[in-house]
């Protein structure tokens, strides 16, 4: 599951936003201030941050740099400062992104996926990805069983890929549709996506009835077992 920090001092905001990404399942834990985020830092280990820029005992940009003292965990600056010398500051400093308020939730998810998605891809080792005995060549778009090639739908190497690129982490079904949506021009729906998932399964896994890379996690979705 994807592990999210929030650091927010507006407490309407901060449950607003726990809220959403817990009903997107994602695990969230929030800091109301910029020591108690320290803390969790220093203590935790996170897949992304969500921080405000202006907290009441310090601010994100110093949270940012702590950050990036340990880890290159995706950021993301919410502020109430749309001026350009704070959006400079904050992406010079390490941020990926940012979002200004006032900001409806579905733009913090769309945000929070892309950064997501450009952190997993930019983190493959090389052109490949390896899970257990599948290997996914992504500079030749070509999918490799026991050393030989099987061959994919456009749309179920889009899948696949989507799945790889979050190994170990759930992704709803709503992420996974957004992931693959429009590829190969093809119309996916919630319903179709179960027949697709079946499918692939039938191309990859050793025994499809007991499948060991893409796991269902009842009540969440999918996950790639790696």
């Amino acid at each position: 599951m994807i592990s999210v920090l929030i650091v927010e001092d507006d407490k309407t905001i901060a449950l607003g936003m726990e809220y959403a990404l817990k009903q997107e399942g994602y695990q969230v834990t929030v800091c109301y201030n910029a020591a108690e985020a320290k803390e969790k830092i220093n203590k935790g280990s996170f897949d992304l941050a969500v921080l405000d820029v202006a907290l009441p005992d310090g601010d994100g940009y110093e949270l940012c740099r702590l950050i990036r003292g340990k880890s290159d965990m995706p950021v993301i600056f919410v502020t109430a400062m749309d001026e350009e010398v704070n959006v400079v500051m904050g992406l010079d400093i390490g941020a990926d992104d940012y979002i200004t308020k006032p900001f409806r939730v579905r733009e913090l998810l769309s945000r929070i996926r892309s950064v997501l998605r450009r952190y997993n891809k930019s983190a493959e080792s090389g052109n490949e990805i390896i899970l257990k005995n599948i290997r996914i060549n992504t500079a030749e778009a070509k999918v490799y069983k026991n050393g030989e090639q099987i061959f994919l739908t456009s749309l179920e190497y889009k899948l696949l890929l989507t799945l790889a690129r979050s190994e170990g982490n759930i992704l709803t079904r709503n992420q996974i549709l957004e992931g693959i949506w429009d590829a190969a021009g093809e119309f996916v729906n919630d319903n179709t996506l179960t027949v697709y998932i079946k499918r692939l399964r039938e191309k990859i896994e050793d025994d499809p009835q007991n499948p060991q890379i893409i796991q269902t996690v009842r009540g969440f979705g999918y996950r790639i077992g790696g």
